[in-house]
């Protein structure tokens, strides 16, 4: 295998591989490492994204690999990268058995972690029935029992947004509720219970929720919890590079999908909070794009 390449993409989920078509069809030589982790492979189908919906998150990644890897300078890698140092048009990129490739320009479509609440359950439930988006999975838990796991006055908002799909709902804000009166008022106002308890899991068959359970013994049927959960980086080499992240957490990126680097580009959840498989083959498409102009006026330049 070469290793020398124009771009190395960093992440081949949905990001990554429409990156990888836009910079394949723009003649460029493309490495796409992946790790095989994508943070969705638990979520049993993949929604709102015309002519693929309802399909398996792992059935668009292995469809789309097989077109992006149709054209012929891009290849694919399955492995873990462990390191990148190096600076504009001059990186260098280690993986985990001590391979190196090198590239003009990095393109991290790396994702983010999400970091589980101490609920058991929780995690088994994740992108099933506890779920983060209603553009995502709404409409598959219309007009049903639904929780709103959130605390602090932004959960008006989010409680808001939910009662569009049900309004079947309860607040749930595992302990002292923080949210002022005013707002608590509202939420009255629209027939949405708020229960303080402590939670201590999620009765589930499968990953799909029939009851919560709270610490004081009680239970409560439900069939779908909302959530937004704490993250972190999926990868933290962006950081080690000197990227910059926002104040939550995302990497910071310009118009162009360029990260504070020179050179270096992020693309997919790792840098933005729309966190949807149409999103992240959008981004991915564009930053291929941006990349290729950026080498096409470098090279213009040095001429």
């Amino acid at each position: 295998m070469k290793t020398d390449f124009d771009v190395i993409i960093v992440g081949g989920s949905n990001a990554g591989l429409s990156a990888g078509m836009s910079l394949g069809r723009s003649l460029r030589d493309v490495l796409i490492i992946d790790s095989g982790k994508p943070c969705n492979r638990q979520t049993p189908a993949s929604h709102n994204f015309i002519t693929h919906d309802g399909w398996r998150p792992a059935e668009i990644l292995e469809a789309a690999r097989h077109e992006v890897l149709a054209y012929p300078t891009v290849s694919f890698l399955e492995s873990r990268v462990n390191k990148a140092s190096g600076s504009n048009n001059d990186f260098n990129v280690t993986l985990d058995d001590q391979r190196q490739f090198k590239a003009k320009k990095l393109l991290f479509a790396t994702g983010i972690k999400d970091l589980m609440p101490a609920i058991d359950g929780f995690a088994e439930c994740w992108g099933i029935s506890a779920i983060h988006c209603p553009y995502c999975h709404g409409y598959e838990y219309r007009g049903q029992t639904t929780g709103v796991l959130m605390n602090g006055d932004n959960a008006a908002d989010y409680i808001k947004l939910i009662s569009n799909w049900t309004k079947d709902l309860t607040l749930f804000t595992n302990g002292q509720a923080t949210i002022t009166t005013e707002l608590k008022e509202k939420i009255w106002s629209r027939n949405i219970n708020i229960v303080e308890k402590e939670i201590e899991g999620l009765i589930h068959e499968h990953g799909h929720i029939t009851h919560i359970t709270f610490k004081d013994g009680s239970n409560q049927p439900l069939t779908a919890l909302y959530h937004r959960p704490a993250f972190e980086q999926h990868c933290s080499i962006p950081e080690h590079l000197g990227c910059a992240l926002t104040e939550q957490g995302f990497i910071q990126v310009n118009e162009l999908k360029k990260t504070t680097v020179a050179g270096v580009y992020a693309a997919g959840d790792n840098s933005t909070p729309m966190r949807s498989v149409a999103s992240a083959v959008a981004a991915g498409n564009f930053t291929g794009a941006m990349i290729n102009h950026e080498m096409i006026s470098e090279a213009e330049w040095a001429a």
